[in-house]
């Protein structure tokens, strides 16, 4: 199986400054230890159900921590009334619409997803939505920022 097919992006609202983040600033948010950005915005953060199968890959592969010691680290938080648990909504498309809609906000979707929206935004079915993808090349960066509303964050270690 080709791994990059199964690829699993982080995207946030247009409007969060960060193009990138290292793997302890993504586990220190989806950990609810981290409530804002760079810019001193809150942080909102989108799930999946624990038992979706993409949000457990997020977890193990991108977070490098079970899902239920994810969902421990939640629940403790709630319950102890000292924060949050991320918003869970049912599908990846639920989740590219909350975090469009939600400024600050970040959650993850597969790769396919992201692709699948793009070719929509192309046709011309989503007019209202754009997609950007952060990337160095300064050029390429105009060009797509242009036809985007989700920004896709690159994780370094």
């Amino acid at each position: 199986m080709n791994p990059q097919a199964l690829a699993i992006e982080i995207v946030t609202h247009p409007q969060v400054a960060e193009s990138s983040l290292t793997k302890s600033q993504l586990r220190r948010i989806y950990t609810m230890r981290q409530l804002r950005w760079s810019d001193n915005r809150a942080i909102t953060v989108f799930v999946l159900p624990s038992q979706h199968s993409l949000h457990q890959r997020f977890a193990k592969e991108r977070l490098q921590i079970f899902p239920y010691q994810l969902n421990r680290v939640w629940h403790k938080l709630t319950y102890s009334g000292l924060g949050v648990a991320p918003t869970i909504v049912q599908s990846e498309q639920e989740l590219i619409q909350a975090v469009i809609n939600t400024p600050g906000a970040i959650g993850y979707v597969g790769d396919k997803t992201l692709i699948k929206l793009r070719q929509q935004h192309e046709q011309g079915l989503i007019s209202a939505f754009k997609i950007s993808q952060k990337v160095t090349n300064m050029e390429e960066e105009q060009k797509v920022s242009r036809k985007g509303v989700v920004n896709v964050v690159k994780i370094k270690d």
